[in-house]
């Protein structure tokens, strides 16, 4: 009975800023209970579904190039030899070191000389950069939690490296792969700092940057009924991916994601 309470107790205090959150951003500035915030967002500059779509097209594109990148590489490293594996893989983990706020700018000249400056693409191509060394490391160890007897069984059967890979071990470490592209959206859907250095065209905007530009008034005052709202459009899509996915996550964890 005290493990439920402590359970519920610690899902109250999980809850709270969330649900504290909701009940402001209805609050209007006479004290009553209003959707007027949600309303001022969904008309500011370009309008709420512009910069809604903005971060979801940047989630999709570093979602899918960080699970197909991380699940070759990983697969790579889990199952074959080659010189400088261990070191390469090292390299790899190394970059985890590295802030990344302290590369930003050279990522943008980059960026300008592929022709992809303030650029979505070039923004989701970043972040993927970002998560792919996480995203390897999980990734090899999940394959690596699978018996080799399943791929060598496949390939007597005459399936390539590449069909045994597709067929056989993608459905194995299936927790492993949405663990990581879940990972991949919260990391792009929330970030605030690579788009404000990497976008300068308000229309490129994703949420987080759109929310502090509409947030901000004369003075530097801020509306925080409407900086709630934002809150909660921002929040509530994570937390739906997360609830849906969540047995998956847990899963991608406790078969060998973090082994080794």
């Amino acid at each position: 009975m005290r493990y439920y309470s402590s359970r519920s107790a610690l899902a109250v205090l999980f809850l709270f800023p969330l649900l504290w959150s909701g009940w402001s951003s209805l609050r209007g500035q006479d004290g009553g209970y209003t959707l007027g915030n949600y309303a001022q967002m969904a008309r500011f500059g370009e309008g709420l579904p512009r910069y809604f779509g903005n971060s979801l097209l940047v989630s999709v594109i570093t979602v899918a190039g960080t699970v197909v990148v991380s699940a070759l590489g990983g697969y790579a490293f889990a199952r074959f030899r080659f010189p400088g594996k261990n070191l390469l893989f090292l390299a790899t983990l190394a970059i985890l070191m590295v802030p990344y706020a302290t590369i930003l700018i050279p990522l943008y000249v980059l960026l300008g000389y592929v022709g992809l400056q303030n650029s979505l693409v070039g923004l989701a191509l970043v972040f993927v950069m970002f998560q792919l060394p996480f995203a390897t490391y999980m990734m090899r160890n999940s394959f690596e939690a699978v018996p080799k007897e399943l791929e060598e069984a496949a390939m007597v059967d005459g399936c390539g490296s590449l069909r045994a890979l597709i067929g056989i071990l993608l459905p194995a470490v299936r927790p492993g792969l949405i663990t990581v592209g879940l990972f991949a959206f919260l990391a792009s859907w929330n970030d605030f700092f690579a788009p404000l250095i990497l976008l300068n065209d308000g229309s490129s905007f994703p949420l987080p940057v759109a929310v502090v530009s509409m947030t901000q008034k004369t003075f530097g005052a801020i509306d925080y009924g409407m900086l709630q709202a934002g809150v909660m459009v921002m929040a509530v899509p994570c937390l739906l991916l997360f609830l849906v996915l969540q047995r998956y996550y847990v899963r991608g964890f406790m078969s060998g994601a973090l082994r080794g």
